[in-house]
Formats: structure tokens, C-alpha cells, sequence
């Protein structure tokens, strides 16, 4: 997950969720942009042109069936919704289930799956929605979706994708230091988060395009041999790939001449310094 937009939560005058998703997909004309987000990311604002939304339904929400068609000649105001269909544990309890396999946080899991489309009057009034439940052992999962035409499958897989989003912040706390930040006026609290979180995106794009080899998956398993079933690089790993070719490029200073001994031990123990 790439950080490109930023919202600080200050209260009235913030911007909305919704705001941030218009600034998107305006970079983006003609292409259809998909968002994901929590149970609170909800709403009205939230019915962009030229996106979908997906979040998890709150336990309390009431879902409608679509609004019966108008007969010819009848009188009077049109329905806006059909009949009362519950909430999420009502729907699931009379569910029609399918059986199927979800790619979800780097694994295949056995879920069952249902889903129909309605009206979350409440929230979003006439706009018809999806509502995707997933059950397991766990328990039952209900997500609603303005995107009436992918298969429920994926879009579970594309709501499971939101877990991106907490490592990205995890990384930039823990890793960039944005998490140790002692800050007291207002300019540098609405910088330094989001500085972080650009760095991470650079860093990430400049590893896609430049750092990666074959074999850097590899040498991390073979370093710590704790992490034998690594198959991708964390953010950390490229961290450290980004400071040894910067250290290195700050040493030799771009000179082809074969380096000195003493070069060649302050490459290394600068790699040693930029792995801790």
C-alpha cells in the first residue's frame, strides 16, 4: 500500500473521507477507483462519480428490500423501499449459502459466501447496494458495496487488502519514527505523519523500480533463518536495501576505480549499522 493522500482528524473543517476519494479519482478520469475502509467510513459523502465503496456493515444497520415498481395508474407517491429485511444477523440467519475459496492475507481460506442486493435506507436512502456476508468459524463477516457488478469473492479479497493500510501506518511509527515524534505546534503536527508516510511511498516505489533483485528474498531467509517461510519483502527489508546502495554511493563518490581496503571495511560495517 502506497500513502498518497493524508487527512488530519482536528474536528470541524478536516477534511471528509469522501473529499480525499474526489481528489483521487479526479488524477484518474475514466478509470474506476475502488475504496475500502472501516465500519465508521460510511455515508453519503462517501457516492463518488467513477468509484465503489466497500466497508463493513455496523451490527445495527436495517436493510430494505429494492423499492416495488410502480403499477400503471396508481396514485399517490411512490414507494422508496421495499420490505424489511433485517439486520445483518437477521439476513444471515435465513441465508442461502455458497461454499467457496477466498484469497485473503497471503492465504486461501474455506468460506461460505451470500449475497443480494437492497437498500441501506438509513445510510445511503434509494442508492441499491450489495451486501456480502462470509461465514466461518469465526464467526460471520457482513460488508455492504456500492459495487453491484464483482463477484463477492473478490470482493472480500479486495476488503481483506484494507489490512495494507494498518501495516503502512505500523511501518511509518515504528520504523521511520513518526510514532516518536514529539511534537508541539500545529505546523509540525500536520507535517511530520505525513512526511513519514511519503517516505514510505518513495521508498517503496524506489525498491519496485530499482532495488529488487531475485535473490533478496533469499539472502533475508538465509540471514534470519527464523523467517523460513518469507516469500516477500517487508517494508524493513527494503529500508535497508535503499541505505546500503545510498551508503555505498556516498563512499565510492561514483569513481570506477576498484575501492580501498579501508573503503571496503566501511562499506561493510555501514551495510552491518543499516541492517540494525
Amino acid at each position: 500500500m502506497l500513502p498518497v493522500l493524508f487527512r488530519l482528524w482536528a474536528g470541524k473543517g478536516t477534511r471528509t473521507p469522501g473529499e480525499l476519494l474526489n481528489l483521487l479519482a479526479a488524477q484518474f478520469p475514466g478509470r474506476m477507483v475502488h475504496g475500502v475502509g472501516d465500519a465508521a467510513c460510511h455515508g453519503k459523502p462517501l457516492l463518488v462519480t467513477g468509484t465503489t465503496w466497500t466497508t463493513r456493515l455496523p451490527a445495527n444497520a436495517v436493510l430494505y428490500a429494492l423499492a416495488p415498481p410502480r403499477l400503471p395508474g396508481e396514485r399517490g407517491r411512490p414507494c422508496l423501499k421495499g420490505l424489511r429485511l433485517g439486520t445483518p444477523a437477521e439476513l444471515a440467519a435465513t441465508a442461502t449459502w455458497t461454499p467457496v475459496t477466498v484469497r485473503i492475507y497471503g492465504r486461501s481460506h474455506r468460506t461460505d459466501l451470500a449475497a443480494l442486493t437492497c437498500l441501506w435506507y438509513g445510510c445511503l436512502h434509494t442508492r441499491a447496494v450489495r451486501v456480502i456476508l462470509a461465514r466461518n468459524d469465526a464467526g460471520v463477516l457482513a460488508l455492504v458495496t456500492t459495487d453491484r457488478a464483482t463477484p463477492a469473492a473478490a470482493l472480500i479479497t479486495r476488503y481483506a487488502s484494507r489490512w495494507s493500510i494498518e501495516q503502512a501506518f505500523a511501518d511509518a511509527r515504528n520504523i521511520l519514527g513518526a510514532g516518536e515524534a514529539r511534537n508541539r505546534t500545529r505546523r509540525a503536527v500536520e507535517r511530520t505523519v505525513p512526511f513519514a508516510l511519503i517516505v514510505s511511498t518513495l521508498v517503496v516505489s524506489w525498491y519496485a523500480r530499482h532495488g529488487h533483485t531475485r535473490h533478496a528474498v533469499t539472502a533475508r531467509r538465509h540471514d534470519q533463518p527464523w523467517s523460513a517461510t518469507k516469500t516477500e519483502p517487508a517494508f524493513e527489508d527494503m529500508l535497508i536495501q535503499l541505505r546500503r546502495t545510498m551508503i555505498a554511493a556516498r563512499i565510492s563518490a561514483g569513481s570506477s576505480a576498484p575501492p580501498t581496503p579501508e573503503q571496503t571495511q566501511q562499506v561493510l560495517a555501514a551495510w552491518h549499522a543499516a541492517a540494525e
